[in-house]
């Protein structure tokens, strides 16, 4: 199932469908992010939020390459300075 009609609650509540809680592995009290996108509202878990991240970054650095010590390698530039 990816798509379901929800209401938005009086207080601004949306509940997630169980079918979808359980397909992600979401459990109460789990941290969520929620952000807009142009003219959508985006919920998604913490976990799928680093994932993205991670792609991105991994986007921007050479393969094999260690983005902690090229951050440890400006660091010890700016302290030379």
């Amino acid at each position: 199932m990816t798509e379901a009609r929800v209401r938005l609650g009086t207080d601004g509540r949306v509940i997630i469908p169980a079918a979808f809680r359980r397909q992600l592995g979401l459990q109460p009290g789990d941290a969520l992010i929620v952000r807009l996108d142009e003219d959508r509202v985006v919920i998604e878990s913490r976990r799928a939020a680093v994932r993205a991240a991670q792609r991105m970054i991994r986007e921007h650095v050479p393969a094999g390459e260690l983005l902690t010590e090229r951050l440890f390698e400006m660091r010890r530039a700016n302290k030379a300075d």
